[in-house]
């Protein structure tokens, strides 16, 4: 646990070596990334945090922004006295990344951004923007016994059966409010302005049949991003660490080794 302005950032550490920070998504907690931390672990220092607002940490603050955020997540890359991490975000995790590398570099060994957006602003027609936003007021405003934080579209087929436990438990602990933070500031945010600036190497690791961030997102991340290394994982949606895990780790291996 690290904290950070009186607010308490708990994350899981596992394994010794070079680290890896994974971020999980909206509406998710540390736990997405299990499989990741379990596997990784034999040669990383893998890192899976709880972003304010989510699973054992504090509650977000009204007032809380990206820079907030990234912040927080300084603190977190610091205590680990290792120096600068491979920071993977996934879905909104990712726009966290970008945010974080535009404040703190010099802790950004280099970028995983997995299934992810420029902000929703940045990356996706103004019109689909709109239609989301208005998909979250409608299930944020639903009673608290109505209301359920699972987005649509997250997997290319069902949920794999033997994440379906975590899922729920995962979903069964969202609060409201972090969630409408999350989402509002997806909404507002457009990063294209920093892609170009991006200096570290970057893999794009995204499910081809992605729906929520389709590929031509990260087509738009691999224009603009100098060097950027897309690898797209067949039969995969937008939770691709989940729906092909092994694909998965295995990208993100090859990667962390090319560059620590």
């Amino acid at each position: 646990m690290v904290r950070v302005n009186g607010l308490e950032i708990v994350y899981d550490r596992v394994g010794e070596g070079p680290p890896v920070v994974f971020l999980h998504g909206a509406g998710e907690d540390a736990r997405v990334w299990r499989t990741q931390c379990d596997v990784l672990s034999d040669e990383f220092t893998a890192v899976a945090w709880d972003e304010p607002g989510a699973g054992r940490s504090a509650d977000v603050p009204e007032s809380f922004g990206l820079v907030d955020y990234a912040r927080c997540l300084a603190e977190v890359v610091d205590s680990l006295r290792l120096g600068p991490a491979h920071i993977a975000g996934l879905s909104w995790g990712g726009t966290l990344a970008l945010e974080f590398y535009r404040r703190h570099p010099d802790l950004v060994r280099t970028l995983i951004l997995a299934d992810s957006y420029a902000g929703w602003k940045g990356s996706l027609p103004p019109e689909e923007v709109r239609a989301r936003v208005e998909g979250a007021r409608q299930m944020l405003d639903a009673p608290r016994g109505e209301f359920d934080p699972t987005l649509p579209g997250l997997f290319a087929g069902e949920p794999p059966a033997a994440y379906v436990p975590l899922l729920d438990a995962m979903a069964a602990v969202v609060r409201p409010e972090a969630m409408r933070k999350q989402l509002a500031l997806m909404a507002e945010t457009d990063q294209r302005d920093l892609l170009p600036t991006v200096s570290v190497p970057t893999l794009l690791l995204w499910g081809e049949q992605d729906v929520r961030s389709p590929l031509a997102v990260a087509r738009q991340f691999q224009d603009a991003i100098p060097h950027a290394e897309l690898v797209v994982i067949p039969g995969a949606g937008h939770l691709s660490n989940l729906e092909r895990p092994e694909e998965f780790n295995r990208a993100v291996r090859a990667f962390c080794h090319a560059h620590s």
